[in-house]
């Protein structure tokens, strides 16, 4: 299924190139890599140093990096998301986009 902008929030995060431009926590500003793990309020982010950083979803918010073979475009596209728009369990979330399909 193609990861449309508007309906990323309901897709699978893990896997994809993820960098934080703005947080209430001023440190983790600006931290990218790629999503290795998600919870209900956190995304576990592996670095290009290989560390891996715990982000809060709450008052953060990402440009997720969407590959072309996702997309259904002919380039990756950029896609910029409200932490707050992200605060469910992932597997919850994700079942949303199926309940949209079925419309």
């Amino acid at each position: 299924m193609e990861i449309t902008p508007s309906k990323l929030v309901f897709h699978e995060l893990i896997g994809l190139q993820v960098t934080i431009v703005e947080a209430t926590n001023p440190i983790l500003k600006d931290i990218s890599g790629k999503v290795v793990d998600e919870t209900k309020n956190m995304i576990i982010v592996q670095t290009i140093k290989g560390t891996e950083k715990m982000i809060q979803k709450n008052g953060t918010s990402f440009v997720f990096q969407i590959p072309a073979q996702l997309s259904g475009k002919h380039a990756q596209r950029y896609v910029k998301v409200n932490g707050n728009l992200l605060l469910s369990q992932p597997e919850n979330r994700t079942k949303n986009i199926r309940k949209i399909h079925m419309r």
